[in-house]
């Protein structure tokens, strides 16, 4: 979204060791990223949802990818906290019982952690299906949208011995036509070249 508004930042990353520590704690209690501060209005947030809904009301003036009235702006909302408490949680699960936990091959919770993600990847190809258009909410590219980018850049190293992103494609195309336009995006591609340098560089 910063990318996308032409908001000019600098990027942290963080030691997993010293999300729990302060000064990290303050900025966030809970001790996950992703946070921010704001040195325009001096104002810190944590919670990806929450800054996506910050930077669109400070910082999107013209609307480009919200909309003020409703029922689209509260759809947008509703698609947000979808994929806050839909996306993140299943995908992040499965990441971590493949990643990090210490007892490894636990196949019915990766079964079900999978069965998770391609349940909700269908239900944004028929939510896209049954409404017809291009985006989940109007005629526009939305925070909506492209809040559930990220996430899907995860597939190959979580589920790529079930498929991975080429299966969840086949399966559900018209998902895979409206991700394929978002990641497109020169906004998008820059925020994933940016990922994949800092992975590279052990991050």
């Amino acid at each position: 979204m910063l990318n996308e508004l032409d908001i000019p930042y600098e990027t942290e990353l963080m030691d997993f060791t010293k999300l729990h520590q302060e000064p990290f704690e303050s900025t966030n209690p809970n001790g996950r990223v992703p946070a921010i501060e704001d040195p325009n209005t001096g104002i810190t947030l944590f919670e990806s949802g929450a800054i996506l809904e910050y930077l669109e009301e400070t910082y999107d003036k013209s609307n480009k990818f919200r909309y003020t009235s409703s029922p689209d702006k509260f759809l947008s909302q509703s698609w947000l906290h979808f994929q806050t408490s839909g996306q993140g949680p299943y995908f992040g699960q499965r990441a971590w019982f493949i990643f990090y936990h210490q007892e490894k091959g636990l196949t019915s919770v990766l079964d079900r952690y999978a069965n998770e993600i391609r349940r909700v990847t269908g239900v944004l190809d028929a939510h896209l299906k049954k409404q017809g258009t291009q985006n989940l909410v109007g005629d526009k590219v939305t925070y909506a949208d492209l809040a559930w980018v990220p996430w899907y850049w995860l597939i190959p190293a979580i589920m790529g011995e079930e498929g991975g992103m080429e299966d969840l494609q086949k399966k559900f195309p018209t998902f895979a036509a409206w991700f394929d336009r978002l990641s497109a995006r020169p906004a998008v591609k820059k925020a994933r070249e940016d990922r994949d340098k800092a992975m590279k560089a052990g991050h």
